[in-house]
C-alpha cells in the first residue's frame, strides 16, 4: 500500500514536471506536500527519494529539496543519449510494426500538437516497440528533458517539432528507414540546437503547479 502511494506521489510530481506546472528550481516542502497529498511526510520523503534517483529533483541537506536544475553540460549530454538510443529505436519500429501499429503512430501525430503532450511521440513509439526497458529509460530521458527544455527552449523553436514528426512517419510508411533514422537525429539536433543557454530561470509555485493532481 505504502509503495502504490509513494509512486503515486512520484508520477503526480513527474506529470507536473513534465506538463511544465512544477518548474526548475522551485523548492519542495515536505509538510506541504504531504497536505496537498493527504499522506504524512515519510510518504513524501520516500517520494522525493524515489524522484531523485531519476534526476528530476535534487535532495540537499541544509536545503532540502527542489525541481532539479539541469546544467548545460547535462543537457547537451541528455540529447547525446536520446540521439544514440532513438536512432536504435526507429530501426526497430521500422523491422517489426505491424500495419496497425503503424496506423497508431500516424493517429498519434494527426492529433495534432496541442493534444500531443512533451515527448509524446517519442513515447509512443518507444512503447509500440513493444521493449519496456526502452520504454522506461526513455520516458526518463524525456522526463529530464522536459526541465531542460522549459529551462532553455524558446517557443519558436519548439513549433518546428510536429512537422517533423509527421517526416519521420511518412519516411516509416515508405520503408525508408534509414531516412527515418536520419530524421530523427535531425529532430533531436534542431530540438538541441533552440536551446538558448542564457535564459533567466523561471520560478512557480508548488501549491498551483499540483493543484489540479492528487495521490
Amino acid at each position: 500500500m505504502e509503495a502504490s502511494v509513494t509512486s503515486s506521489i512520484v508520477d503526480s510530481l513527474t506529470r507536473a514536471i513534465v506538463e511544465h506546472r512544477l518548474l526548475p528550481g522551485t523548492r519542495l516542502a515536505e509538510q506541504k506536500l504531504a497536505d496537498q497529498f493527504g499522506v504524512s511526510r515519510t510518504l513524501v520523503r520516500q517520494a522525493l527519494f524515489q524522484a531523485s534517483r531519476n534526476r528530476l529533483i535534487t535532495l540537499e541537506p541544509t536545503r532540502g529539496a527542489h525541481v532539479a536544475t539541469p546544467s548545460v553540460d547535462e543537457a547537451r549530454q541528455v540529447f547525446a543519449v536520446r540521439r544514440m538510443l532513438e536512432a536504435e529505436m526507429v530501426r526497430s519500429f521500422a523491422a517489426r510494426h505491424t500495419s496497425s501499429q503503424l496506423d497508431m503512430l500516424k493517429a498519434h501525430v494527426a492529433a495534432g500538437r496541442k493534444a500531443e503532450p512533451l515527448g509524446g511521440f517519442h513515447a509512443c513509439m518507444a512503447e509500440l516497440t513493444g521493449n519496456e526497458v526502452l520504454a522506461q529509460l526513455l520516458g526518463e530521458l524525456i522526463s529530464r528533458c522536459a526541465l531542460i527544455m522549459l529551462m532553455y527552449q524558446s517557443a519558436s523553436a519548439a513549433e518546428h517539432s510536429h512537422e517533423e514528426h509527421s517526416e519521420i512517419v511518412a519516411a516509416l510508411a515508405s520503408g525508408d528507414t534509414e531516412q527515418a533514422v536520419q530524421l530523427m537525429q535531425q529532430h533531436l539536433d534542431h530540438v538541441e540546437a533552440g536551446l538558448t543557454f542564457d535564459r533567466d530561470l523561471p520560478t512557480n509555485d508548488l501549491s498551483m503547479a499540483l493543484s489540479s493532481i492528487s495521490a
